[in-house]
């Protein structure tokens, strides 16, 4: 595995991985989140206990509950890579998962939001511990690319949003965790227990493919940006090394 980041460390390596990867991610995502999508509209059984049809809203804010911390643990790794080892690809993969980490947790809350008001009857609780702390990682991500935005070099900026990054990990447990430290209208785990699921498999199983799909149409996001980064800093060399020799 370590040989495996020693070789994409290379930006040029890394452009020729990302090539071919992103059109399979894409391509594969979108197959696996679409079929998802229609077991979840039409095939799925509507669910008693939450009010019938709303329990289909949890192939999209499940997901994108998993994926948020996901991606701020990456962007907290990203971030710990570059800060330790001056790994330039590192930040590039951490100024691109920050706005797609953002969007998913927006995602999250608003869809948290619309599956609550039918099944605790309220659309918002600012007493929830785990509404409140998703809201906390929506903020780190937006503080996160407002203070490199705000610094005036790429290094300081780089250096200041590491250190938010890594500080800001320690929320993600806490999301994770809330619903057991802390009295919460949030149900207990349902997929990941040691017991083993609780959801039925006609839930289950297009919930782990609909997910599946969304973490690879985000990863091709992530390599999309991250290439784009990457030609834009390579383009402005060669700008700058024009403007030298002109």
């Amino acid at each position: 595995m370590s040989g495996m980041w020693s070789f994409l460390a290379n930006p040029h390596r890394f452009l020729v991985f990302a090539r071919y990867a992103v059109p399979v991610s894409y391509g594969v995502g979108l197959c696996l989140f679409a079929w998802s999508l229609y077991q979840a509209l039409w095939r799925v059984p509507p669910d008693a206990l939450q009010g019938g049809d709303i329990i289909r809203g949890m192939f999209i804010h499940v997901p994108s509950a998993w994926l948020c911390m996901g991606l701020y643990l990456g962007l907290a790794i990203a971030s710990f890579v570059w800060f330790i080892w001056r790994h330039e690809l590192a930040d590039v993969a951490a100024r691109a998962i920050a706005p797609i980490g953002a969007t998913y947790t927006a995602l999250c809350l608003v869809t948290g939001a619309i599956w609550g008001k039918p099944t605790w009857g309220t659309w918002w609780l600012w007493d929830d511990p785990r509404i409140m702390s998703v809201l906390v990682l929506f903020f780190l991500f937006l503080g996160y690319m407002a203070l490199r935005s705000a610094l005036e070099t790429r290094q300081r900026a780089a250096r200041a949003g590491a250190i938010l990054a890594m500080v800001g990990a320690v929320n993600v447990p806490l999301i994770k965790f809330s619903v057991d430290i802390w009295s919460s209208l949030h149900q207990g785990p349902s997929v990941l227990r040691a017991e083993g699921p609780a959801m039925a498999d006609v839930y289950l199983h297009p919930l782990l493919i609909g997910f599946g799909g969304q973490a690879l149409l985000v990863s091709a996001m992530v390599l999309t940006l991250m290439r784009a980064e990457i030609f834009t800093q390579q383009g402005d060399r060669l700008m700058a090394r024009r403007l030298g020799e002109s």
